[in-house]
């Protein structure tokens, strides 16, 4: 394919032999700042190079297909487009940067929002930025702006959170893409631009959220342009924010600029501005890395001390540490070697006692054991014994409640005869009495039964027509207080029996009441025995148990030790780390203090030599001899005085110039014994 970009050979670039006649021909004001230039126009050389090489590639990109490749004809094409759209985003971006140096440097390096090539070196980068970007899919519709990438650096570079705040607080700005381009113009005034996107392709794995795995920013290029934009740190940019629409811009590449041939600037500037701003910006250059690199040496140099003196205090207070716990441990181990021949002693004490005890019991208990079987044959053998007691007693019962209710029938049988005389002597209030009474005395004794006679004989004459009847209710009376009798007399006869035999069986009870009590006391005193032999194997136990916590104390103290060992070592290995580290860190200083030194004279031979015009000398300024024909004027490159060529016919390499330059011969002894310190 065609491409629209001018290639460059290396036959249009000047020869080093005319850049010298150039060099020659310009005013000695002009070659002062001769080293500076010539890096941009090295630098641009270079860029030109490789842009021709870079565009012959990119024309060939996709033309040729690899061998084997099992991929279809789509996917091979759509990879071909992606590479080529690359590679002609690559080569804008060195062409715009490449314009960008060469008119800034034309122009004096400061440069404005309307100078052309710079808007479109933003326009371009704008592109590659937008190259590959994932859309993300919102509720409003579908989103695609740069401005999600550059967000991550205020997380990843805390430098940065002054420009996101500043293009945050912007009013004018309410469009993503606006914000994005706002913060390319601050990072660019910064002159950290290159640094910022650095740090974002160093954490591809969070770019990968944002762009294709095919983008422009995951791919080499990417790191290709951001070691081109390096070279605008030398470009100083003014641009206004305020009163610019960022969010309407139209970012189209407008390709005359690079299809013009370069024209020459309509006027050179006076050559001694030039210089002096050159030399300006070359030491403001200088002064800032070097800055930088002294203040992160001292803050390193600090916290290395703070370090130390801590390190020290804590190896100090490990030191007293580890020599207290020593102390610690031989007590310890005295301590632990006298409670370990006390507590096997007093285990052997325990053991002969436990054992002797033990036996003892043993014998106790069998003979326990036998009584108590014997105790209990005998109990069984006696409440077989009560119960056949108690079912006679219960049939001794059943006869006596059974000789009650015969008592209790003959009761109502003597009062039904009562009442049978009650009727009959309703009429005599006296019979009625006498009945009365005669009814309460058949109850207690035969006394009432004489009185009832006595009554009877006494009230014959009154009752002769009852005769008869009193007779026969008489002879019955008789007969049941016979029978009466009878009953009362094998009653109390029984009772007697049963009596005898409960008194037989309460004897038996009381005597084995009595051996039941003595076994209980034995029984009892055996237990009580038998708790108190318990409660010592329980303390014997419980000895041996805090026996064996302070066994396992002593271990846990062990292993402490071990440990504390351990981090001593370890403390004393980082030690000797840190004291190589500050002797090696002592050595940088020392290095970093001589290359300041060199700095500082370098800076005041640069501020306080001044160049002395051929006019202003006639006399050399060592030997003072006059100048003339045969004795010509030479000017010394360190100092700047004026010298004759036997007074300056040395030679040296200074760090403002490549090549080594003559220099005078006070110059070439401090020079050389500066050499000499920096070497030792």
């Amino acid at each position: 394919k065609e491409e629209d970009f001018e290639i460059i050979d290396k036959k249009q670039l000047p020869d080093a032999a005319e850049l010298r006649n150039e060099e020659k021909a310009k005013p000695e004001e002009a070659r002062w700042s001769a080293p500076i230039l010539s890096l941009a126009k090295k630098a641009s050389e270079n860029l030109a190079l490789s842009y021709g090489s870079a565009l012959k590639s990119a024309s060939l990109v996709g033309l040729v297909s690899k061998p084997g490749s099992s991929d279809s004809p789509a996917k091979t094409s759509t990879r071909c487009h992606t590479m080529e759209e690359r590679a002609n985003l690559m080569n804008m971006m060195k062409l715009s940067i490449k314009i960008l140096i060469q008119s800034a440097l034309s122009l004096g390096r400061t440069l404005d929002s309307d100078f052309p090539p710079l808007q479109q070196f933003f326009v371009v980068l704008e592109h590659c930025l937008k190259h590959g970007l994932k859309v993300k899919k919102t509720f409003i519709g579908q989103n695609k702006s740069f401005f999600g990438p550059l967000e991550l650096v205020e997380k990843l570079c805390p430098e940065a959170s002054d420009i996101a705040t500043s293009v945050k607080n912007l009013p004018e700005l309410k469009t993503a893409v606006g914000r994005g381009r706002a913060w390319l113009y601050l990072a660019l005034m910064q002159k950290k631009l290159a640094d910022y996107l650095k740090v974002l392709l160093d954490h591809k794995h969070l770019l990968s959220e944002f762009y294709e795995p095919d983008a422009l920013m995951m791919e080499e290029e990417g790191a290709v342009i951001v070691g081109l934009l390096v070279g605008l740190n030398v470009i100083d940019a003014n641009l206004c924010l305020k009163g610019e629409d960022l969010d309407s811009q139209v970012g189209v590449i407008d390709f005359s600029l690079y299809l013009k041939e370069t024209q020459d600037s309509d006027g050179k500037q006076d050559g001694g501005i030039t210089a002096v701003l050159d030399q300006k910006h070359y030491v403001e250059e200088l002064n800032r890395h070097l800055s930088c690199t002294v203040a992160d040496l001292q803050n390193k140099i600090d916290c290395l001390e703070k370090t130390n003196s801590k390190l020290q205090e804590e190896l100090a207070a490990a030191t007293d540490r580890i020599g207290s716990l020593q102390e610690e441990q031989q007590q310890l181990k005295q301590q632990n070697e006298l409670i370990r021949e006390r507590s096997e002693k007093s285990v052997e004490v325990t053991k002969e006692d436990t054992k002797v005890e033990l036996d003892t019991y043993k014998q106790s208990r069998q003979g326990l054991d036998e009584m108590y079987s014997d105790v209990w044959k005998q109990l069984k053998e006696e409440k077989k014994i009560r119960l056949e007691l108690e079912k006679e007693l219960e049939l001794q019962i059943g006869m006596k409640t059974e000789m009650e209710i015969a008592m209790k029938l003959l009761e109502k049988d003597t009062h039904e005869k009562q009442d049978t005389l009650v009727a009959l002597r309703q009429q005599l209030e006296e019979v009625k009495a006498i009945n009365l009474q005669m009814f309460h005395k058949s109850q207690n004794a035969e006394c009432s039964l004489q009185q009832k006679t006595e009554a009877i004989s006494s009230f014959e004459g009154k009752t002769n027509e009852m005769m008869s009847s009193m007779k026969q209710m008489e002879e019955r009376l008789q007969q049941a207080e016979k029978a009466r009798q009878a009953a009362e007399e094998r009653c109390n006869k029984m009772k007697q029996e049963l009596a005898g035999r409960l008194d037989s069986c309460r004897q038996q009870m009381a005597q084995l009441d009595s051996k039941c009590a003595t076994l209980e006391k034995e029984l009892k005193s055996e237990k009580e025995q038998r708790q108190t032999l318990q409660k010592e194997l329980h303390q014997e136990k419980d000895a041996t148990t805090l026996l064996k916590t302070e066994l396992q104390q002593m271990e846990g103290l062990k292993k402490e030790l071990r440990k504390l060992q351990d981090e001593k070592q370890e403390l004393k290995k980082v030690h000797e780390e840190q004291e190589q580290a500050l002797q090696e860190m002592g050595l940088h200083l020392s290095q970093s203090k001589l290359k300041m030194e060199d700095i500082k004279e370098v800076n005041k031979a640069l501020k306080g030599h001044t160049w002395l015009k051929d006019d202003e000398a006639t006399h050399c300024k060592q030997c003072k001899k006059e100048f003339s024909i045969s004795r010509r004027k030479h000017h010394c490159r360190n100092c700047g005085d004026i010298f004759c060529n036997t007074c300056s016919s040395n030679e040296l390499a200074l760090p403002s110039y490549p090549k080594p330059v003559r220099v005078c011969d006070n110059c070439h002894t401090l020079l050389l014994q500066q050499c000499s310190s920096n070497s030792s």
